[in-house]
């Protein structure tokens, strides 16, 4: 980030993080889109029509022969035909993605319906079906007969032709949709989408690890008496507004610790920030605490879901979902928890080069005036293994896929942090393989050992492990 210890915060980095966490809140809805698609096709079924009025005397004859030639009823006919066509199909297309949203929730995690919620193919269909019916409608109310009262005949031939132009784009993008459809629920499908967002959110988010850049400077540490902030809503924490705070931190001279990292549940009235002045001879009292109170509250941002806005965790969360569920008795499917492993194991390779934890937000003369939590590599890594670890280690398959995460995630590891964390869970992995018959533990344990002579950086080339079916 760019409040990290390199430089204070810039305020178009910070406009650009804010700018990205409404994208993220309007694309993960199926509304906007469509809106947006249903007022052009209002204006456009107004304009055209009067677009036909002015050009129809002056039309060449090349172009008229591929418009619309029929009469006012015939345009009628068609127009009707395209709008009853149009919003059945509209609703079809409606009934397929929430049957796709129940599979989602119920087959992998509810987790991922903002996922599936925040599909661009989808959106753009149901944009689509619903402009095109409106339109048609909007349309169809300019086509007049003559009625031998002084009131002409008018047909709108561009108008006609777009509507009929805009049914046959529908009819392809129907097809197309079925397909997309078919290949979005797939697992490999979702878990790659999962993975890939997560990689782009870590890349948006987090500063790269400086490797024998020196000791950085340590955090500022709350006396014990510092000032308590409270959280005023409860939920997720969504965004954490680091321009406001530091800006209210330099007005109060003061000093803010948000130890509530984005993703944490935080319940109203709890705390979620302490303060405390920059000089101890000069306390905060009065207005000025109360103002720097607010500000604080008005930058820890909450909601009743977590996003990937700025929320690295809130990814690694949605895989390990989707391996968890794989593992319960009433899906029984070890084969796509290997798979939900390996893309964790794919995230959590691109965080070993990412700075984490808790990092400080410097004012304009270099001084830190703020620390941020934020989960370190062993929380992550933790959020990963410990579910799996507990409801999947009796299988070989789901027990060697952890082993072979940590074996990779050692091998990659380039601090003495990485290394314990990865230690650790290694540690409480292998203790579970016990657990398996002879074949399959000695197989286990190979790879295990595999993991551990990895933290030496040698890669092993005695050739591929046995199977349990292998004579040992």
């Amino acid at each position: 980030m760019t409040g990290e210890s390199t430089g204070h915060t810039n305020p178009l980095e910070v406009l650009r993080r804010r700018r990205r966490v409404l994208a993220e809140a309007l694309r993960s809805r199926l509304w906007p889109l469509p809106a947006v698609a249903v007022l052009l096709a209002v204006l456009a079924g107004i304009g055209v029509p009067e677009l036909d009025t002015a050009v129809d005397d002056h039309m060449p004859a090349e172009v008229a022969g591929y418009l619309f030639g029929g009469s006012a009823d015939a345009a009628r006919e068609v127009l009707g035909a395209i709008a009853g066509s149009l919003i059945t199909v509209t609703s079809l297309t409606f009934s397929l993605t929430l049957v796709t949203l129940q599979l989602a929730s119920s087959q992998y995690s509810p987790r991922l319906l903002r996922t599936f919620a925040a599909d661009r193919v989808v959106q753009r269909t149901l944009a689509l079906f619903l402009s095109t019916f409106i339109y048609a409608l909007t349309v169809l109310r300019t086509v007049r007969n003559d009625t031998g009262t002084g009131t002409s005949e008018f047909v709108p031939q561009l108008a006609v032709t777009l509507a009929y132009a805009l049914t046959v784009a529908s009819v392809v993008s129907l097809v197309l949709f079925l397909g997309h459809l078919v290949r979005q629920i797939r697992v490999e499908t979702v878990l790659d989408q999962v993975r890939a967002d997560t990689c782009a959110t870590a890349a948006d988010i987090l500063p790269r690890a400086t490797i024998g850049g020196g000791p950085e400077q340590p955090l500022p540490e709350p006396p014990p008496h510092a000032h308590l902030v409270e959280a005023a809503d409860s939920g997720f924490v969504v965004e954490i507004d680091e321009r406001t705070v530091l800006d209210a931190a330099v007005r109060a001279e003061a000093l803010v610790w948000i130890d509530r990292p984005v993703g944490d549940p935080v319940v109203a009235g709890t705390p979620i920030a302490r303060c405390w002045p920059v000089h101890p001879q000069h306390p905060l009292t009065g207005e000025t605490l109360d103002r720097l109170d607010d500000r604080i509250r008005s930058a820890v941002r909450t909601s009743s879901e977590r996003t990937t806005a700025q929320d690295v965790g809130y990814g690694l969360r949605q895989l390990t979902d989707v391996v968890v569920r794989a593992l319960s008795p009433g899906i029984n499917d070890p084969t796509t928890a290997v798979h939900g492993l390996l893309a964790c194991t794919a995230v959590l390779v691109e965080l070993l080069t990412a700075r984490l934890g808790p990092y400080p937000v410097r004012d304009s003369d270099n001084r830190v005036r703020v620390a941020i939590a934020r989960p370190t590599f062993a929380d992550l890594l933790e959020l990963v293994c410990t579910q799996p670890r507990l409801y999947g280690a009796a299988d070989p398959d789901v027990a060697e896929a952890l082993l072979s995460m940590l074996h990779l995630l050692a091998r990659k590891a380039t601090t003495e942090e990485h290394r314990t964390a990865i230690h650790d869970q290694l540690v409480l992995v292998r203790a579970r393989i016990n657990d398996h018959d002879g074949a399959t533990r000695r197989h286990l344990e190979r790879r295990a050992r595999d993991a551990e002579e990895a933290f030496t950086h040698r890669w092993i080339s005695r050739g591929p492990a046995p199977r349990p079916s292998d004579p040992p």
